[in-house]
Parts: C-alpha cells; sequence; structure tokens
C-alpha cells in the first residue's frame, strides 16, 4: 500500500554477536567479536537488509547507543518516515543510520546491487615480528592466495612499529605491496618520527596515524616521510572529503559506506575524491558479508585500489545467501539476487525487536 509519505513497511532489527576466526589487533584494542546491528524492512515488494558492525574507535557510538536508536526506527510505518527519522540520525549515529537506509536501497532494487564483476581484496597481517616464524608462514599464505596488497597495523610505539615493517618487508620481498595503517594510534611527535624514519620501499601508503579531528596533525605530517599518506577516520561526510582536499593532506582518501547512509552518497563520495585530484581506497574491514557486498558493488570499475572489505572473511559466520564467492584474493560478484541465511542469524542473534513473526 502506497501512502503519500511513502509505501506501507514493517521493520524488524537485530543485536549480534559474530566470533573473530582470530583476533583483530588495532592501536586502540584487541577485538575478539563483531556487534552487529542487522535491518529487515519489509513491505509488499519484498524485503530489504541493511548491517552496521559498531566499533568504538571507527564511530562514536556505542552498542547501547545503536540499539537504542533501532528501537525507535523500527516503529517506523512507511518509507519516508523511516528515511526522514534515520537521515535525522545520521550525523551523530551515521553507522546505525546507513544499516536502515542501504536496507532501503536493497528494498528498493537500486542497481548497483546487480553489478557483476570481480574485487580484488588485501590481506591484513596480525603477526608480530618478535614471533618471526607464525608472521612468516601467515605472510607466505596470504601471498600463496594471491595478495597483493598487505596491511600492516601499527599505532603502539614508533620504533617497535618501524621493526614490525621492517619484518613484513623482509618476508614479502617485493611480492606484496605494504599499506600500512596507523589507527590513530599516534601523537603528532612519533607520527613525523616514524614517517622520517620509515624506510619507503615496497609501502603503497601510510594511513591514518593521528586522531580523527587532529586536521592540524595531519597537514604537519605533509612532507615528513617519503609515502603518501591516507584518511580514514577522519572522514566522515563528503565534506571533509574536500576539506582534506584543501588542506592538501592525504594523497588518498578511504570511504566506508556505514559512515554514509546510502550506496548513492558513497557513489558521490569515489567520484569527489577523483575530482579533487586524490584516489580512493574503499573498504570496512570490521563488517560482516553484508555490508562487504554493498561496498564491492558500488566499487566495482570506480576503485582502482585493493579493497578493504575483507571483515567477513574474519569471521566464519557469512549471514548472504548465496554466500560470497573467493578466488584466492579476488571475490567474484555475479549480480544474482540475494537474501539472508536466516538459521544464521537465528544462531548469533542475542536480541531482536520487529516484524520477526514474518521472517521466522
Amino acid at each position: 500500500m502506497t501512502h503519500s509519505n511513502g509505501s506501507s513497511i514493517r521493520l524488524a532489527a537485530a543485536k549480534l554477536q559474530l566470533p573473530l576466526t582470530v583476533p583483530y589487533r588495532l592501536a586502540f584494542g584487541e577485538q575478539r567479536q563483531f556487534d552487529v546491528l542487522l535491518v529487515a524492512v519489509i513491505s509488499e515488494q519484498g524485503i530489504g537488509w541493511g548491517e552496521a558492525t559498531i566499533l568504538p574507535g571507527y564511530t562514536d557510538e556505542t552498542v547501547e547507543d545503536s540499539w537504542t536508536i533501532a528501537a525507535e526506527l523500527s516503529h517506523c510505518k512507511t518509507t519516508g518516515e523511516l528515511k526522514a527519522k534515520a537521515n535525522a540520525h545520521l550525523h551523530l549515529a551515521p553507522f546505525t543510520a546507513t544499516a536502515f537506509l542501504t536496507a532501503l536501497d536493497w528494498l528498493n532494487g537500486h542497481q548497483s546491487l546487480k553489478r557483476t564483476g570481480r574485487f580484488e581484496l588485501l590481506g591484513t597481517v596480525n603477526g608480530k615480528s618478535d614471533k618471526v616464524a607464525e608472521l612468516e608462514k601467515e605472510i607466505e599464505a596470504l601471498i600463496a592466495k594471491g595478495y597483493k596488497t598487505l596491511k600492516v597495523k601499527i599505532g603502539w610505539e614508533p620504533d617497535a612499529d618501524l621493526q614490525q615493517v621492517d619484518a613484513v618487508r623482509r618476508i614479502v620481498a617485493g611480492r606484496a605491496k605494504m599499506r600500512i595503517d596507523g589507527n590513530q594510534g599516534y601523537r603528532r611527535d612519533q607520527a613525523l618520527y616514524f614517517l622520517r624514519k620509515l624506510n619507503p620501499a615496497g609501502v603503497e601508503l601510510v594511513e591514518q596515524p593521528c586522531a580523527a579531528g587532529d586536521w592540524d596533525s595531519a597537514v604537519a605530517l605533509v612532507g615528513a616521510g617519503d609515502v603518501p599518506l591516507m584518511l580514514d577516520e577522519s572522514i566522515y561526510t563528503l565534506e571533509d572529503i574536500d576539506r582534506a582536499a584543501k588542506l592538501g593532506c592525504a594523497d588518498y582518501i578511504k570511504l566506508k559506506l556505514m559512515k554514509l547512509g546510502t550506496l548513492d552518497t558513497l557513489e558521490k563520495g569515489l567520484r569527489q575524491i577523483a575530482d579533487r585530484g586524490m584516489k580512493a581506497v574503499l573498504g570496512n574491514g570490521v563488517a560482516t558479508d553484508l555490508g562487504c557486498w554493498m561496498e564491492m558493488c558500488i566499487g566495482l570499475d570506480r576503485v582502482s585500489t585493493a579493497g578493504e572489505m575483507n571483515g567477513f572473511l574474519k569471521t566464519p559466520v557469512q549471514l548472504l545467501a548465496p554466500s560470497l564467492r573467493c578466488e584466492g584474493a579476488t571475490v567474484v560478484l555475479d549480480g544474482g539476487p540475494k537474501s539472508i541465511d536466516l538459521k544464521a542469524l537465528a544462531h548469533n542473534t542475542i536480541e531482536r525487536v520487529g516484524a520477526w513473526s514474518e521472517l521466522d
């Protein structure tokens, strides 16, 4: 049924905990699970799904705050009402709002979700340089799978981090590029020290060494080393892309769907990065296969760098049906219809609200 405020809908939201295969090391803490908000928008035309994986440090939202907003939005009765209320939360709770808005994108048959192609991913290095044998085994396995770009996490202590990068470089031996991620872990003086000491050989870029809101430090790091710089956590809106371009403080900009609300906004952001003379990196390493799939669909033929939407590889739980098909380091998108594996959903749900009786 269609009203002046859009089509009639029912909503269902679930709070999930997905275990990680191995702990994920970040400068602001070790992660052992994904805390996920999964949303279903149900109408006469079908079901649309969206997700948000809430990680403090990636967003100011907490799991509790996200769930409170989700419970509120689950009472919306029309597509127009949901869109308006989700957009009202987009500034302060972008991850939560994106779960609902991308579910609407799915429900409305967004054409990008039907695209076909192949998307190359990067591999994440979790091992540490003080356990060389384990680190070497991990890296060799990644390279054997076909990964040509490896992410190396830093942001703890600069000298130890430099040793980590050097250890990875020796093992890689020119067979892959290194993308070095600071995860906001450094003070400005530490970041300057790291960049000045860093051997640029084999390094694609250094990502977000200082805090997201510290634009002065982002500017101060320009020219400190011989490697390109990328902003990630500093970029929440399309206006932030323009700010980085105006300040000249980034060679690369990384986008995540969960910050931007809709598939169209993500696509617009990728175009904007190119228009401002910077290069785009796309993808969320802390997301389920649902969010990763949506990012790949938007990024196909629009992003030339290795994708970071590898969060779905960090957990044994896959929500999409059929599951994403991987050939080594590449995901093959066939454009076929997707749904959600309700058994996997039920097994990992810890709380839910809304019209689940229509889905059970």
